[in-house]
């Protein structure tokens, strides 16, 4: 029988009708975890949903405090942590949400502030996921790659170590795979969102959908300039960006958004061709603008972000079954070229982007078959599925094994390097050819001496 836990999921985005990635993923978190527990979904930014299944609210640093204390298991997303030492010293289990890189997303966001504010943004994101990798006691990551980025600098804050590994030497108990989700139900429109809605969009129209917001590492510049020649071809192709202006006001809009309505305007292509949804979707209706359209584009720049993202906007697109042309070189580029539900093309590269779309606007035969893998493969992605191992760990919660450990907790939250001073060397050596003298005789202390002697030569400065 599971034991009901109190548990805290905790987030700093925004909690409304129209919420954005984070926000998104902490409620379905607390949804999941509400069916075995009693859960409380907070954030410091704000909040206008409510839930009869669990508490929901907008806190201040009291509150958050308080919240803390109440749980047995504290979720945490982003920049929670951040100058709230607090959280680590209530002595609770820490549940760390690190599918978000965000310091590799920082080396494009922090770009447009100049260079100081950019290092600080950088630094800053990176101090804060470290706290967490030295803190947490569980985390969860958006994909198998991404999982591989996060063993690399959890191993190098010191939480990979004996007691880590002792306890599971996949280390899955550690770090486990929790990626975005899509709704168990497929998607049911209330209304036409966007034919016969927005100017020159009609039943006839091909409809290019944009599923989510402009940021700096996307690549909206080479869709623009391919959608521009493709209009010459297919007259009827319409390409729709359905978000602008960012829910969360603290994430103003990005550079790359201000580019794209420039060059947009510039080819003669926005308000007939091309169509920028100023605002934000609401969560609730983003099935409308889905399944109005008949491809979903995600085309991004060629860059190490690229390398460990999860591209949440596809996920919509396979909820919706719609065929997909994306960039490579991040793990949705490899899904769609081993499951078939779209094209990939390489990044910045015009003629491809343009050749890919053609030749899915111009064949609806191989648009159908494309959507169909799509559905097939969203199954794999529904989050009664795909929160599995988050389940499983507030099912039978512990702290880490390191961070109950005095000295090796001591040696993480330090972030100590242990350097062995020559002479300490020479005490160690000394003991163990004792040992070797006692248990092997003299000839092994000999054959030891030589291979210590060996190393040295070869190691030591």
């Amino acid at each position: 029988m599971t034991v009901r836990r109190r548990i805290v999921v905790a987030t700093a985005d925004t909690l409304g009708p129209q919420m954005a990635g984070p926000g998104i993923r902490a409620w379905h978190l607390a949804d999941a975890l509400a069916a075995e527990h009693d859960v409380r979904l907070v954030t410091i930014g704000s909040c206008d949903l409510s839930d009869p299944r669990f508490e929901v609210s907008a806190v201040d640093e009291m509150g958050l405090r308080d919240a803390l204390q109440w749980c047995e298991i504290f979720v945490l997303q982003g920049w929670i942590i951040a100058g709230r030492p607090w959280i680590a010293q209530a002595d609770r289990i820490l549940v760390c949400d690190i599918y978000d890189p965000m310091h590799l997303e920082q080396l494009e966001q922090g770009r447009d502030g100049g260079i100081e504010a950019w290092r600080a943004a950088v630094h800053g994101a990176t101090a804060v996921l470290n706290e967490q990798l030295r803190e947490g006691d569980f985390f969860m990551c958006a994909s198998e790659k991404q999982r591989d980025l996060w063993l690399g600098q959890l191993a190098g804050v010191g939480r990979i170590n004996p007691a880590t590994y002792q306890e599971d030497g996949t280390l899955r108990r550690l770090i486990d795979v929790v990626p975005f989700g899509v709704a168990d139900v497929p998607p049911v429109a209330s209304r036409s969102a966007m034919r016969r809605v927005l100017p020159g969009v009609d039943a006839s129209s091909r409809i290019i959908l944009w599923g989510g917001g402009i940021y700096n590492w996307f690549d909206p510049l080479t869709l623009l300039h391919a959608v521009d020649r493709l209009r010459h071809r297919i007259p009827e192709v319409r390409l729709v960006f359905m978000g602008l202006k960012h829910p969360n006001p603290e994430i103003p809009q990005m550079q790359m958004a201000v580019d794209a309505q420039r060059l947009s305007a510039e080819l003669g292509l926005t308000g007939t061709v091309v169509h920028f949804n100023e605002g934000w979707v609401p969560f609730d209706e983003r099935q409308d603008h889905l399944l109005d359209a008949d491809i979903g584009v995600s085309i991004h720049l060629d860059h190490v972000e690229t390398e460990f993202s999860f591209r949440t906007r596809i996920l919509d697109y396979l909820w919706a079954g719609l065929p997909v042309v994306a960039t490579g070189g991040d793990s949705f580029g490899d899904l769609i070229e081993r499951h078939g539900f779209g094209l990939v093309v390489p990044a910045g590269d015009v003629d491809a982007l343009e050749a890919a779309l053609a030749e899915l606007l111009t064949d609806p035969t191989r648009c159908e078959q494309l959507g169909a893998a799509s559905e097939r493969l969203a199954d794999e992605f529904r989050w009664s599925r795909v929160l599995g191992p988050l389940v499983e760990f507030c099912r039978a919660p512990r702290r880490s094994p390191d961070l109950v450990d005095k000295a090796q907790r001591d040696l993480v939250r330090n972030n100590l390097i242990v350097v062995t001073s020559t002479r300490t060397k020479l005490r160690n050596d000394l003991a163990t050819f004792r040992e070797i003298l006692q248990e092997q005789g003299p000839g092994q202390v000999f054959v030891r001496a030589a291979q210590r002697i060996r190393r040295l030569i070869t190691t030591d400065p």
